[in-house]
């Protein structure tokens, strides 16, 4: 069994700071934007990190669902690859 490709992002965030995510998966710093999206509909979603400073798991297969903005909520769980 080959591992998922579409696995979440282990980050450390900062209280406080604000920070872009990528939603068209084209960016070379995954989970953040690099702004490769000029050429797509997509924009990156920006947000401010407001719980406490720590790592965290972001969203790397781009199918979480919107209440969770870019944390990781398990979907990647159900993808095929």
């Amino acid at each position: 069994m080959e591992s998922n490709p579409f696995k979440p992002y282990k980050v450390g965030l900062v209280q406080g700071e604000t920070y872009s995510w990528c939603t068209c998966g084209q960016s070379a710093t995954q989970p953040f934007c690099d702004n490769s999206h000029k050429d797509t509909h997509l924009k990156p979603m920006v947000f401010v990190h407001e719980q406490p400073t720590g790592n965290y798991l972001l969203c790397g297969c781009k199918n979480n669902k919107k209440e969770s903005g870019a944390h990781c909520d398990g979907s990647h769980k159900n993808m095929q690859w």
